[in-house]
C-alpha cells in the first residue's frame, strides 16, 4: 500500500462501510485497497481499476463472493495490477467462467475458486498463488491469451474436463501445480502457447496427463504424471526443437522437454508422440504403463537421454511411420512385449543403453525401418536379442547380448544388417542369418550358445570377417543349403559338435579360419557341397572321446582346400563314396592316421605363413625353427623380404648388439643392460609375424635362445573366462614358448576391456612375472597398431620397463606391392606383361592406406583375383596356348576386391 493510497471498507452492516464490494471499487482510485469484512456477498463484480482486495481479520476464505447471475462471472477484471487475496469466489454455472480476465492483470493469492473456471483472454495476464480451483466443467483454468500466466502452488481438482488449458500464444509458468480428479487431460497446451512446468503433479486424469498440440512448446522439470486413464503424455504436434549441445537441451526453446520427470502407472503409452511432435526426455523414469513406454509415430521425433523405462505392458520403445527415435544411456527393462519395436519407415538410434527382461525380442526391426545400435547391452529376453525382418536395415557397433531364449541375433526376410564388435553370450543360438539381403558380421564374438554359434540360412550370402565362436553346444558355424557366404579370419573353438558344418549344395568361400578343439569334426561338408577353404587350420577334432576325423566330406561333396593344416587329430580326412575334394598344398601334423602329406617342411609352410595367421585361433600356435640355419642365411633371408627397410636396419643393429652381448658373456664379462623384448607396430599384412619368426631364429643362431621357435598367441589364448582360469592359460602358453619367441598379436586387447569379469590385467601380471623369472629363456614380442600399442605399453610400469624398443612396420609402397605380386606369380608359374605391371602399379598407388588396408595380404588377394579373372577370360578363347594360360594382362586386374 502506497502512502497516498486510501482504504475502503466493505461490510454487510455497520457505519462507514460500503455494503457491496462493487460500491467500494467504484469509489476507489488506482492503488487503493479494499478491506472486506467476513460474510457472503452476492454480486457481479467488475474491477476496472488498479486495486487490492483483501479480507479483514477472520478465518481463511471467510469472505465469500457469489455470482449474482448464473450466466455471468462472479469476477471480471479489466484493469492492470489487480490483486485479490484469501477470498472465496463462487460461480453459479460450472460450464462458464467464474473469474474472467479479458484485459489487464489479475493476481489471485490464497483464493478458492469454485463453480466455474478461471479464464484469461486477449492480452491479459494472470498470477495464481496458493489457490484452489474446483467444481468447473470443460476446464478449470483456461489461458487463451497472448499474455503471461504464472501458477504457483495451485491445486486443480474435481473438474468435469481438463485441468489447465493454455492456448493462443500464452506464456505459462507453473510451479508445484497439482492437478487431480479431472475427467479430461491434466494439462493441455495448444496453439502457439509456451509452458514451463516445475515440480508439478498430475494424478488420475480421465485422459492424458499432459496433452500438447499444434505448434506449442512445453518444458517440464521434476514433474510427475501418474494414474492416467490413457497416455501419460500425448504430443500431437509441437514446435521444432533446435539442435543444441546436450548441456543446454533442458533450457532450449521449442518442442517438448521433460527433465527429471516421472510418468507412472499410465492407462496407455507413457509418452505418445504423433504428427509433428518433437519430444526430449532427460533423466526421466517411465514405469508400469499399460501400453508402450515411449511411442513415436507419423513424422514425430523423440529423444531419450539417461532415462529408465520399466515394466511397460507393451513395448518399451516404439517407432512407426517416418518417425525418428533416439536413446542414449537409457535402460528398458521388464517390457511385456519388445524392448524396442521399429516399423514402417522410421529411423532409430540407440547408444550405450540396456534392454533386458523383455517378454518378446528385445529389439524388433521390421518393414523398412532403419535401426542403429551402438554399445548396447541386451539380455534375459524370452525370444531374440535382436530381430530384423522384412526389409529393415540394422547396424550394430559393439555391445553385448546375453541369455536369450532364442537367437541372440535373428536376421530374416530381406533385411540388411551390418554388425561389428558385437558379443553374444549364452542363449539358445548365437547369430542366425536367414535373410536374402546383405549381411556383414565383423569382429563379432559368440560364446556359450546352446546350439549353433553362427548360422547362415538357405541360399543366403552373408560376409563374416574376424569373428570368434567358442563353447557352442552343437556346431560352431553352420552354412545352410545352397548358401554362399564369405568367411575370413574367423575362429571356432570348443564346439561340442562339429566346428564348421556346410549344408548340401552350399558353396562358401572360407579363408584363414581356425577351428580348434571340436567334439566332432572340425569341418563337415554336406552332400554335393562345394566351396573353397584357403589357409585354414583344423586342430583337435573329436575331443569328446570319439574318433571323428578332422575333415568329413559327404557324397558328391567337392570342396577345394588350399594351404590348409590339419593337426592333433586321430584322422585327418574321411570321404564318403562319391566325394571329390581337391587338396592343394594341404598337410597334416600330429595326426595318428593321416591321408594328407605330413612332411615337416610342408607342415611348417602351411602353419607359419604370416598372411594366413590373420584369423589366428584361440590357442597358441608353435612354429619350429629349422636347426640348420646360419646367421648369414637368416640375415640374407631378412634382406630378401619386400620393403621394410627401416625394420631391416633396426634388426641388423640389434644383431650386432646381441653378438657383442654374446662375446662379453663368453669372456666372462657382465653383459650390458639390454631388453630383448620388442614392440612391433604397423598395419596388417606388413610382415610382423614373418620378422618375429626370423628374429627368433636369428637369436638362436647367435646363441641367445635355445631353439628360436615362434609361438603365436592372442588375447583368447591368454585370458580365461572365469576366475582362476587366466593364470594357468597364460603360464601354459609361456612355457610353450620357452627357448624361443612368444608373439602376442593385438596385445592392446588385454587392456581394452573393462568390467568385473575381464581378466586381461591378470594375464599381464602373470606374463610380467614369468618374464622376470625366465628372463633369459623367452623373448616376448607384442604387436598391433601404433597408437593402441603406445597406450598399452604406458598402461603398466612393468610393461614400459620391459618393452622399451619399438620397430615400426611401414605400409608397403606401390612398387613393393607389385614385387610381391610378381613373386607370387613366379611361384605359381604366371607371367605379367609390361602393361599389366604398369596398371598394377597404378592400382596399388590409388589404394587408400587406412587401417583397413591389408598390405601384403591385399597384394596376395589381388593376385588370386587376377588368376580367377584370367581363367574366365582364357576359358572363352577357342584355342588357348600355353602362353595364354600363363600370361596375366591389364584386363585381369580387378578394380575392387
Amino acid at each position: 500500500m502506497t502512502p497516498t493510497a486510501a482504504v475502503h471498507r466493505v461490510a454487510t452492516k455497520g457505519r462507514g462501510a460500503h455494503r457491496s464490494i462493487a460500491s467500494a471499487v467504484r469509489a476507489a482510485r488506482d492503488g487503493d485497497e479494499i478491506h472486506i469484512a467476513p460474510g457472503e456477498y452476492v454480486e457481479q463484480l467488475v474491477v476496472d481499476r488498479t486495486v487490492r482486495l483483501l479480507p479483514e481479520d477472520g478465518p481463511l476464505h471467510a469472505v465469500r463472493l457469489l455470482a449474482a447471475s448464473p450466466g455471468r462471472p462472479v469476477l471480471e477484471v479489466a484493469a492492470r495490477d489487480v490483486r485479490i487475496e484469501d477470498l472465496a469466489l463462487i460461480g453459479q454455472d460450472p460450464g462458464l467462467p467464474a473469474v474472467l480476465v479479458d484485459a489487464g492483470d489479475l493476481a489471485l493469492d490464497g483464493c478458492d475458486v469454485s463453480g466455474g473456471r478461471v479464464e484469461v483472454g486477449g492480452d491479459a495476464s494472470l498470477a495464481l498463488a496458493d489457490c484452489r480451483v474446483s467444481g468447473a466443467e470443460l476446464a478449470a483454468v483456461h489461458l487463451n491469451t497472448t499474455g503471461s500466466a504464472r501458477l504457483t502452488r495451485v491445486v486443480v481438482e474435481d473438474v468435469e474436463g481438463t485441468g489447465v488449458v493454455a492456448g493462443s500464444r500464452a506464456h505459462v509458468e507453473a510451479d508445484e501445480l497439482t492437478v487431480r480428479r479431472v475427467t479430461g487431460s491434466g494439462v493441455r497446451v495448444r496453439g502457439g502457447a509456451r509452458a514451463v512446468l516445475r515440480e508439478c503433479r498430475i494424478s488420475g486424469p480421465g485422459r492424458s496427463g499432459l496433452l500438447v498440440e499444434d505448434d506449442a512448446a512445453v518444458t517440464a522439470l521434476d514433474c510427475r504424471v501418474e494414474e492416467t486413464a490413457v497416455e501419460g503424455v500425448r504430443v500431437l504436434g509441437s514446435s521444432a526443437r533446435p539442435e543444441v549441445p546436450s548441456a543446454d537441451r533442458a533450457s532450449a526453446e521449442g518442442g517438448v522437454v521433460f527433465a527429471r520427470c516421472e510418468v507412472l502407472r499410465t492407462g496407455g503409452d507413457g509418452v505418445a508422440v504423433l504428427g509433428t511432435g518433437d519430444v526430449l526426455l532427460l533423466n526421466c523414469r517411465l514405469r508400469d504403463g499399460s501400453g508402450p513406454g515411449v511411442s513415436v509415430e507419423g513424422e514425430g521425433r523423440a529423444e531419450l537421454v539417461d532415462c529408465q523405462v520399466d515394466g511397460a505392458h507393451g513395448s518399451g520403445l516404439v517407432a512407426r511411420g517416418t518417425a525418428r527415435l533416439s536413446a542414449e544411456g537409457t535402460s528398458v527393462t521388464g517390457s511385456r512385449a519388445n524392448g524396442l519395436l521399429a516399423g514402417d519407415r522410421c529411423e532409430v538410434r540407440v547408444d550405450s543403453s540396456d534392454m533386458t527382461a523383455c517378454s518378446f525380442s528385445a529389439v524388433h526391426a521390421c518393414d523398412d525401418s532403419r535401426v542403429t545400435l551402438t554399445a548396447c547391452r541386451i539380455g534375459s529376453t524370452a525370444e531374440h536379442g535382436i530381430r530384423a525382418t522384412d526389409r529393415a536395415g540394422l547396424t550394430v557397433e559393439g555391445g553385448r547380448i546375453s541369455d536369450c531364449g532364442l537367437s541372440g541375433v535373428q536376421i530374416d526376410g530381406a533385411a540388411e544388417a551390418r554388425m561389428r564388435g558385437l558379443s553374444v553370450l549364452r542363449g539358445r543360438a548365437g547369430i542366425t542369418t536367414e535373410s536374402t539381403g546383405t549381411v556383414v558380421l565383423e569382429e563379432c564374438d559368440v560364446v556359450g550358445a546352446e546350439r549353433a554359434g553362427i548360422s547362415c540360412g538357405t541360399e543366403t550370402t552373408p560376409v563374416l570377417r574376424d569373428c570368434r565362436i567358442s563353447g557352442t553346444g552343437t556346431a560352431g558355424l553352420v552354412i545352410g543349403e545352397r548358401a554362399t557366404p564369405s568367411v575370413e579370419g574367423c575362429t571356432v573353438r570348443d564346439a561340442a559338435g562339429s566346428g564348421v558344418v556346410v549344408g548340401p549344395r552350399a558353396e562358401p568361400r572360407v579363408r584363414a579360419v581356425t577351428v580348434a578343439r571340436t567334439g566332432k569334426n572340425s569341418l563337415f561338408v554336406g552332400e554335393k557341397a562345394r566351396g573353397t577353404f584357403e589357409d585354414c587350420v583344423f586342430t583337435g577334432a573329436g575331443t569328446d572321446g570319439a574318433a571323428f576325423p578332422a575333415l568329413h566330406v559327404s557324397t558328391g561333396g567337392a570342396p577345394v582346400l588350399r594351404g590348409c593344416l590339419v593337426r592333433d587329430s586321430e584322422e585327418d580326412v574321411a570321404l564318403e563314396k562319391g566325394a571329390r575334394p581337391v587338396f592343394d598344398d594341404c598337410v597334416s601334423r600330429d595326426v595318428r592316421n593321416p591321408s594328407l602329406p605330413t612332411g615337416v617342411e610342408q607342415a611348417l609352410s602351411a602353419a607359419g605363413s604370416p598372411e594366413t595367421s590373420s584369423g589366428a585361433g584361440t590357442t597358441a600356435r608353435e612354429t619350429e625353427a629349422p636347426p640348420e640355419d646360419t646367421l648369414e642365411d637368416l640375415l640374407a633371408e631378412l634382406q630378401g623380404l619386400a620393403g621394410l627397410e627401416r625394420v631391416k636396419n633396426d634388426v641388423s643393429s640389434l644383431v650386432k648388439l646381441m653378438q657383442m652381448v654374446r662375446r662379453r658373456e663368453e669372456m666372462g664379462l657382465a653383459p650390458p643392460p639390454l631388453s630383448r623384448h620388442l614392440v612391433f607396430t604397423g598395419n596388417p599384412g606388413t610382415g610382423k609375424t614373418t620378422v618375429a619368426r626370423l628374429y627368433g631364429r636369428i637369436l638362436a643362431a647367435v646363441g641367445l635362445l635355445e631353439r628360436g621357435h615362434l609361438v603365436e598367441a592372442d588375447r583368447s589364448a591368454l585370458v580365461g573366462e572365469y576366475v582362476g582360469h587366466t593364470g594357468p592359460k597364460t603360464t601354459r602358453v609361456f612355457q610353450q614358448a620357452r627357448g624361443g619367441v612368444l608373439f602376442i598379436d593385438e596385445a592392446y586387447s588385454l587392456t581394452q576391456y573393462a568390467g568385473t569379469n575381464d581378466f586381461g590385467q591378470e594375464a599381464i601380471a602373470t606374463l610380467l612375472k614369468l618374464m622376470e623369472d625366465h628372463r633369459d629363456d623367452v623373448v616376448v614380442i607384442v604387436a598391433g597398431y601404433l597408437k593402441e600399442m603406445e597406450v598399452f605399453v604406458r598402461s603398466n610400469p612393468g610393461l614400459a620397463s620391459r618393452f622399451n624398443r619399438t620397430l615400426l612396420f611401414d605400409d608397403y609402397s606401390g612398387a613393393e606391392l607389385v614385387s610381391i605380386v610378381e613373386h607370387q606369380a613366379a611361384q605359381h608359374q604366371y607371367e605379367l606383361t609390361p602393361d599389366a605391371l604398369t596398371a598394377l602399379t597404378s592400382r596399388f598407388d590409388a589404394m587408400p592406406r587406412d587401417r583397413g588396408f591389408g598390405n601384403g595380404r591385399t597384394a596376395r588377394q589381388l593376385f588370386q583375383a587376377m588368376t580367377e579373372r584370367q581363367a574366365y577370360r582364357v576359358a572363352e578363347l577357342p584355342e588357348a596356348s600355353e602362353s595364354d594360360v600363363m600370361t596375366l594382362r591389364p584386363e585381369d586386374i580387378p578394380q575392387t576386391l
